[in-house]
């Protein structure tokens, strides 16, 4: 019998505290909120911007959508940064494949991109072959 009383003082508490944690934010006792009261002030829902893409996503948006516009089987990222209106990225990318691979074309373009990290422009700034080394 004494675990039985226990028990129930236990529950009696807990229904206690819930009772009173719900007067305290506001809630009925049957888990609804009440409606607001008369002179209080409810926040404005604002809607979030979207979020920026990180700089993974816009680095391999860029390159995809180059590649595709140029039909060209792959390319690399060698420069990216962002811009006053998105991004602006430097692509490496194979214009003419050729054996020895030292001798294949390559070329660099300078592509701009949105906030999004989608493509609104791009330019050829450089053309070499694989082999070839700056100075």
């Amino acid at each position: 019998m004494a675990s039985e009383t226990a028990s129930d003082t236990t529950a009696e508490r807990t229904s206690e505290r819930s009772k009173a944690r719900s007067a305290s934010t506001g809630e009925k006792s049957t888990g609804e909120k009440s409606e607001t009261r008369e002179g209080e002030r409810t926040r404005p829902r604002t809607k979030r911007a979207p979020a920026k893409p990180s700089m993974r996503v816009v680095m391999s948006n860029a390159v995809e959508e180059l590649c595709e516009l140029l039909r060209c089987p792959s390319g690399s990222v060698s420069a990216i940064k962002p811009s006053d209106s998105g991004w602006t990225a430097d692509i490496e990318v194979m214009e003419l494949e050729r054996i020895p691979d030292t001798s294949s074309v390559m070329a660099s373009y300078r592509v701009q991109l949105d906030e999004r990290g989608e493509l609104t422009g791009y330019e050829r700034t450089r053309r070499y072959q694989r082999g070839a080394v700056d100075r």
